[in-house]
């Protein structure tokens, strides 16, 4: 590993508005923190275009292991973004007009050399639902549409079905449609804006009740403990902001396939970080821009994930 002294920005939500306790991308400023680095905060409207060159309202970010006081941030300084080593794009979905064009922004500091983790060009590429489907035979029965006759076609089909936007996150907007039917009209309609608007059908996995296990795959290589996001009473979402209850357990052969299955082309795509969703036998998200879950398998496992990645990140830049 080398000892070079990187310059590290960060395009996240608010920091003061994060979740301290499970905040992924907090392990990652701590790691770079204990290694030396620095660190340049910006939120997706600090970014900014002239002339060709890419430029944020940046500001020194230090950071702490303190529940009560976990950042201290400078005053914003409008910098060129080619002046950092690396930017890592950690703003939450969703994946809408203002994350894309901000991504378009980080693609001009790649042009100047400013390695961006996750890629832009991946980033714009890899919706997270709709990539899972570039890989059929790890996925359920599923479905992308906006007509209603398609979509009531595949619930008479499959009968026990899930519904969901292509661009949500957390469990948002999940809707779990059993046989009977009840209330498909009115979900359709809200979920497709009256046949405006894809959205992602799948045959109801039901393993959802043992969890949907997160992932994690750092620089294409699979962390060897997954977490199982087990589903709270009542509910068929395990997804930790919608309830749900995280367990770390050892991946299965079953999850090895699937890893091998996707493994080139998240090489060939360049993707540093990449957290795949699996229910039982099937993969049904491929997370790539801003993947969670780290500080959940680490405090249970004892693992760096953080640290991985930016072993990784160094090599990358050699």
């Amino acid at each position: 590993m080398s000892e070079r002294m990187l310059r590290v920005g960060v395009v996240m939500d608010t920091i003061a508005d994060i979740a301290y306790k499970k905040d992924t991308t907090m392990a990652m400023l701590w790691a770079a923190r204990d290694r030396g680095w620095s660190l340049h905060y910006l939120e997706q409207e600090d970014l900014f275009l002239r002339d060709g060159r890419a430029f944020g309202r940046m500001r020194d970010l230090e950071v702490h292991r303190d529940p009560a006081h976990w950042f201290d941030l400078g005053v914003p300084e409008a910098r060129p973004l080619a002046e950092l080593d690396v930017i890592l794009m950690r703003k939450d979905p969703p994946v809408d007009a203002h994350f894309l064009n901000a991504v378009h922004l980080l693609g001009f500091a790649e042009r100047e050399g400013v390695l961006v983790v996750n890629p832009t060009r991946a980033l714009l590429e890899c919706n997270e639902k709709l990539f899972a489907q570039q890989f059929p035979q790890c996925c359920t029965p599923t479905l992308v549409a906006c007509s209603e006759p398609v979509l009531r076609a595949f619930h008479a089909e499959h009968r026990d079905v899930i519904f969901k936007p292509l661009d949500g996150m957390g469990g948002s907007g999940i809707f779990h449609v059993q046989p009977e039917g009840r209330n498909l009209g009115a979900i359709i309609e809200t979920l497709t804006e009256r046949g405006q608007r894809q959205i992602m059908a799948q045959r109801y996995i039901p393993e959802i009740s043992e969890g949907d296990t997160r992932i994690l795959l750092v620089d294409g290589e699979p962390v060897p403990f997954g977490l199982a996001r087990v589903p709270m009473a009542g509910e068929t979402r395990g997804n930790l902001a919608a309830g749900g209850t995280g367990v770390s357990r050892e991946l299965t052969a079953r999850d090895h396939w699937l890893i091998e299955q996707v493994q080139p082309m998240i090489r060939e795509k360049g993707l540093m970080f990449v957290g795949l969703d699996v229910i039982g036998d099937y993969i049904t998200e491929i997370n790539v821009t801003s993947p969670t879950c780290v500080r959940e398998i680490d405090d249970q496992r004892g693992t760096d994930i953080a640290g991985l990645l930016l072993d990784a990140i160094e090599r990358r830049l050699g």
